[in-house]
């Protein structure tokens, strides 16, 4: 009996800084698919902005991932991008980094899904 005969399922991507993007592939979630293509990007002082949109707009585009985990701060470099993406899958999901703590009033996704709801409903 082959291992991959289970039905493959959707990935996360991670796009962040280096300790963020090493903690998730330790917990397993890095793959690499048949183009020879990551899902995850380590994003450092010399990555360009360009190459952040380019990968981001990448992973919206392919079909094998469900969820892009991106730190916050680094959203905020693409945040024009994040912010024209109105399609629920994949998700994207902002995280806090090591040296960036998460900032409600930042997340555009979140934003968006407080604007679903009445207030007067919760």
């Amino acid at each position: 009996m082959a291992l991959h005969s289970a039905v493959k399922g959707k990935l996360i991507s991670v796009i962040g800084d280096e300790d963020t993007c090493v903690g998730f592939l330790l917990g397993g979630v890095g793959e690499i698919n048949k183009n020879r293509h990551s899902n995850f990007l380590v994003v450092d002082k010399g990555t360009a902005v360009s190459e952040i949109e380019e990968c981001f707009k990448r992973f919206i585009k392919r079909d094998d991932i469900d969820i892009i985990l991106i730190n916050q701060n680094i959203a905020e470099m693409i945040r024009h991008v994040i912010d024209g993406h109105s399609q629920p899958v994949p998700a994207v999901l902002e995280i806090p980094s090591k040296d960036h703590p998460y900032d409600a009033s930042k997340d555009s996704i979140l934003r968006r899904a407080k604007g679903m709801f009445n207030p007067d409903d919760l």
